[in-house]
């Protein structure tokens, strides 16, 4: 038994000082609960897209991985509307309104979905229901390090 538990100890040991064996993920999860755990890597955009409840037009919050938690980047929208940048600076590229926010960072980013809004989580070139991962209900987006799962 303890040349087993010892052979545990130098092997588990041995993964966590190389940093092989670990991965950043982004993670949703509701309650404490993972709903969805997909890979990063730092500088991998993370987008929320969602309609806006009176405009009825896309707006898309976008977020880059900057070590253990989310940056915005930019929000992009087609028309003004409420809750939505007026008194700021924008930029507008191909028929949208760009705003760039001063630097925030968030861990965790905390969502309220909806089927009004039909939100979207884009990671990547990923798309995710986020409505249906969540059920219509809040979510935290966190980026985690985790252990990397072997695909065998």
């Amino acid at each position: 038994m303890a040349v087993v538990l010892a052979v545990a100890v130098v092997c588990v040991g041995g993964v966590a000082a190389t940093g092989a064996a670990t991965q950043p993920v982004l993670v949703v999860s509701e309650d404490g609960n993972d709903l969805l755990v997909t890979p990063v890597d730092n500088g991998t955009e993370v987008t929320v897209e969602y309609t806006h409840s009176v405009e009825k037009t896309l707006v898309s919050d976008v977020y880059a991985v900057d070590g253990d938690r989310l940056t915005m980047t930019r929000m992009e929208f087609s028309s003004y509307g409420a809750g939505l940048p007026s008194t700021v600076p924008v930029t507008e590229i191909n028929d949208r309104y760009v705003y760039y926010p001063p630097e925030r960072h968030y861990d965790p980013l905390r969502i309220t979905t909806g089927y009004v809004a039909d939100h979207d989580l884009v990671v990547g070139d990923r798309r995710y229901d986020l409505v249906d991962i969540a059920d219509g209900g809040t979510v935290e987006i966190s980026v985690e390090t985790r252990l990397r799962i072997p695909q065998w």
